[in-house]
């Protein structure tokens, strides 16, 4: 119950340093309004989750959003347009016009299948845009099976027959090691409680030390120039050649 009421609170909270994974959040809407604001035609949306980005569409696109039976229906409680597998996709060959793939790679048992599948059912000329964990805790166990860097995502687009069109690494390198730490931190308190470990009693400082580890490395992240050693994670935008 206790560990529950914590992980409530936190989703409350994650729009703000309070929140641990709060790096993680924080440019989330704004990489969404500039991938999806000028996205036209048919938009297949694989591994759609709540459907987030329909939100940031021009209001004449046409979204559909697709997911796995047992994943929206056990892990997320949501209702997709379409249930289907991402390595198997229940479209016809090229009239998707764009499509996206947001931290859903990693969670796939054969990714290549599913960025064939894509190559497939996209126009000529279409784009797909994907985003993939980099330095990134194991998350959605047992599914989760791989990270990869810029470089593998680059061969991966040529193996497939994709050019690239954009590439951006999210996280600053004192941002994504503060994300890890959080995470770290707040795993070790749940355990704690669990447990029932005197050494819960601890959590009770965790807010304070979550909120100013974020806003120092985000202070420090915006006064230093940009550097790709260790991004939390990878968007791209691919195009169907």
């Amino acid at each position: 119950m206790m560990t529950g009421a914590i992980r409530k609170l936190a989703s409350h909270l994650q729009t703000t340093p309070l929140h641990p994974q709060w790096f993680a959040f924080l440019r989330e809407k704004e990489n969404l309004r500039q991938t999806c604001s000028k996205l036209e035609g048919l938009i297949l949306d694989v591994g759609c989750a709540d459907c987030k980005p329909r939100l940031f569409l021009p209001a004449e696109a046409i979204y559909v959003g697709i997911d796995h039976y047992s994943t929206a229906t056990e892990r997320y409680g949501t209702r997709p347009d379409v249930f289907g597998d991402a390595q198997s996709l229940p479209i016809a060959d090229g009239v998707v016009d764009h499509a996206l793939l947001l931290d859903v790679l990693e969670h796939l048992p054969d990714p290549d299948r599913c960025i064939g599948e894509l190559h497939r059912v996209l126009k000529p000329g279409g784009s797909l845009t994907m985003q993939v964990p980099f330095l990134y805790p194991i998350h959605d166990a047992p599914l989760d099976f791989r990270r990869w860097t810029s470089h593998g995502l680059q061969r991966a687009a040529a193996r497939h027959g994709y050019a690239i069109s954009t590439e951006m690494a999210i996280g600053h390198p004192l941002e994504t090691a503060t994300l890890n730490a959080n995470i770290a931190m707040s795993k070790t308190v749940l355990n704690w409680l669990r447990g029932r470990n005197p050494l819960a009693v601890l959590g009770l400082l965790l807010p304070v030390v979550v909120f100013t580890a974020n806003l120092s490395a985000w202070l420090f992240a915006s006064m230093s120039r940009s550097d790709g050693l260790m991004p939390y994670s990878y968007r791209m935008t691919w195009i169907k050649c």
